[in-house]
C-alpha cells in the first residue's frame, strides 16, 4: 500500500480494535503488500487490513478457523468476524512472538504434512489451482497491464504457462485443499511450534503444487511425493510469479529486476 492508503488502513485497524474494547496506543507495520499486517500494542493483537474490494477475507477466516478446530498448525484468530471500516476490511489474529531460528527442512515438511492432513478434513468451496494459472495467463495476454514485457518474452511465458498447466492437470495425482503459497514467509516459528498463516490463496490441487513454494529440501522429506510432478510445479510457480512482476501495478520490492532475472531462469529450465 502507498503511504496514504497505509495510514488509512492503520486507522481502520486501530478503530476496529478499540471498538472491541482492546487497548491500542500504536500499530507497528510488520508487512506491507496487497494488504497491511500490523501489530497492535499494547493489546498485542495482529491485524490484517485489505481494501474492501478484496473478496477473500471471509473465506480466509472460515478456512483458518476450521483448520484450527481440527488441530492443524495454523495461527489462531482473535475474532471470528471480518470487520468493515471505510474502504477496508480488517481481520484480527493472535500475535505470536517470533522464535529466531532457521527451520529444519524435516520440521517444515512435517508441519506442511500436518496442515495437508487437516485440510483433507475441511470441506469448503475454494478455487482450483488452474484458476490462479488462468489469472497469470490473462495478465500475459493483456498488453495494457504488462506494457514492459517484450513480445518474445510474452510468447514464451504464455507457452510455458499453458504447457505446464496441462502437464500438472493431467498428472492424475490426487487433489485436495491446499494452502496455495506455503513459502517460508507464511510459516511462523513460534513458542508453540510452527504455524502457517495467510490462507487467502487456498485452492485445490495436488500437494506438489504447495511443495513447489517451499525450499527444495522440504520436498525431499515429504512422503509420497511425485518428484517429476514437483519439478513441473516448481517451474509453473516460477512462471506465475515471474508474470506478476510484469504487472504495471505490481508493488513488489525490486520487482522489475526480479522479473528479468526470473525470465532468464525460466529459459534455462
Amino acid at each position: 500500500m502507498q503511504a496514504e492508503a497505509a495510514q488509512r488502513a492503520t486507522q481502520a485497524a486501530m478503530s476496529i480494535a478499540a471498538s472491541l474494547g482492546l487497548t491500542v496506543d500504536d500499530a507497528a507495520v510488520l508487512h506491507n503488500s496487497n494488504k497491511l499486517t500490523l501489530r497492535l500494542r499494547p493489546c498485542d493483537v495482529l491485524a490484517q487490513v485489505a481494501p474492501a474490494a478484496h473478496q477473500c477475507a471471509q473465506r480466509e477466516v472460515d478456512i483458518a478457523q476450521r483448520l484450527f478446530e481440527v488441530g492443524s498448525p495454523v495461527a489462531a484468530l482473535e475474532a471470528l468476524e471480518v470487520f468493515a471500516w471505510d474502504d477496508y476490511v480488517v481481520t484480527l489474529w493472535t500475535y505470536y512472538e517470533p522464535v529466531t531460528r532457521s527451520i529444519p527442512p524435516a520440521d517444515y515438511a512435517d508441519a506442511l504434512g500436518r496442515l495437508h492432513a487437516g485440510m483433507r478434513r475441511v470441506d469448503l468451496p475454494t478455487p482450483h489451482f488452474t484458476d490462479r494459472v488462468s489469472e497469470a495467463q490473462a495478465l500475459v495476454a493483456d498488453r495494457d497491464r504488462t506494457p514492459r514485457l517484450a513480445e518474445a518474452d510474452r510468447i514464451f511465458l504464455a507457452d510455458k504457462l499453458d504447457r505446464l498447466r496441462r502437464a500438472v492437470s493431467d498428472s492424475g495425482r490426487p487433489e485436495q485443499l491446499l494452502h496455495g503459497e506455503p513459502h517460508p514467509g507464511n510459516l511462523l516459528s513460534t513458542p508453540v511450534g510452527l504455524l502457517f498463516i495467510d490462507f487467502e490463496t487456498c485452492c485445490r490441487g495436488p500437494v506438489e503444487f504447495d511443495l513447489a513454494h517451499a525450499p527444495d529440501e522440504v520436498g525431499d522429506r515429504y512422503p509420497g511425493v511425485d518428484h517429476h510432478l514437483l519439478r513441473d510445479c516448481r517451474t509453473l510457480v516460477l512462471a506465475m510469479i515471474t508474470t506478476w512482476r510484469w504487472d504495471r501495478d505490481d508493488q513488489f520490492p525490486d520487482g522489475h529486476r526480479l522479473g528479468i532475472e526470473w525470465l532468464r531462469r525460466l529459459r534455462k529450465s
